[in-house]
């Protein structure tokens, strides 16, 4: 058993009455991260986030909030690295600021740095950027009343980065084909209105190709024919709703 020595001089309580031992810097107002969607975190990856919250506290000196996304945040451990939002009106360098994080967690991270204007219209155009906000951990409180906006031409744009999948599909690795997948069955869904998070389209993903679990693409155990046939049907389809919109919305 640990032991902790007290003076024999000590004023305010007596000797057995029950004390509470912990560290100083824990009798600060500590902020609670918040969690979206998230029913279980392992507690190693608790630790990890609260390390990376204190980094970047004491990095950078003023930004508006610090959001974790991604793959890090689903059960187990096949992560490959970590996504951070950093919220911030200014500019920042973040290499320096990502190598500390690595030497920390020994993992990889990526710093994506957002401005709120920015974030806020992404949220209200941008699919990838409801999924990624459908399941995350926030330093601050997420508040953001957002009215869905339908820019079908962005779509669009979109759309064109899932094309590389049908043209490269032999020299791409699984977790690529899994995001390419992913980007245009949240197109397929964000464009009929349909509500969007990471579970949605990995339902979807499973259902639209028959497959046994969300594994068989990001482990690369697909059926190459079988595969692209049934993807060229759904790209063609998300294309053809996005043009009759355009159209629509031209008149």
């Amino acid at each position: 058993m640990d032991q902790i020595y007290i003076p024999k001089n000590r004023s305010g309580f007596r000797v057995g009455n029950y004390v509470v031992i912990k560290p100083i810097e824990t009798q600060k107002n500590i902020e609670k991260p918040y969690f979206y969607s998230i029913k279980n975190l392992e507690p190693i990856k608790t630790r990890i986030v609260d390390e990376i919250f204190k980094t970047i506290n004491k990095t950078v000196e003023k930004y508006n909030n610090i959001i974790i996304t991604g793959s890090f945040l689903d059960e187990g451990f096949n992560f490959n690295d970590i996504d951070i939002l950093l919220i911030t009106e200014d500019k920042i360098s973040t290499n320096k600021l990502r190598e500390t994080i690595k030497e920390l967690t020994g993992a990889e991270t990526h710093i994506i740095l957002l401005n709120n204007q920015t974030l806020i219209a992404g949220l209200a155009t941008d699919p990838l950027y409801q999924t990624m906000l459908s399941k995350c951990i926030s330093k601050k409180r997420l508040i953001y009343n957002i009215k869905r906006r339908i820019d079908y031409k962005i779509l669009d744009l979109h759309l064109l980065k899932s094309k590389t999948l049908i043209d490269n599909f032999d020299i791409l690795d699984g977790a690529e084909k899994y995001y390419l997948a992913r980007n245009m069955v949240a197109i397929f869904l964000y464009i009929q209105h349909k509500k969007i998070s990471k579970e949605i389209i990995d339902h979807e993903l499973v259902k639209l190709f028959h497959l046994q679990s969300i594994n068989e693409i990001k482990k690369n155990m697909l059926d190459k024919n079988l595969f692209l046939k049934e993807y060229k049907i759904v790209y063609d389809e998300t294309f053809n709703l996005i043009m009759k919109s355009i159209k629509h919305g031209s008149k």
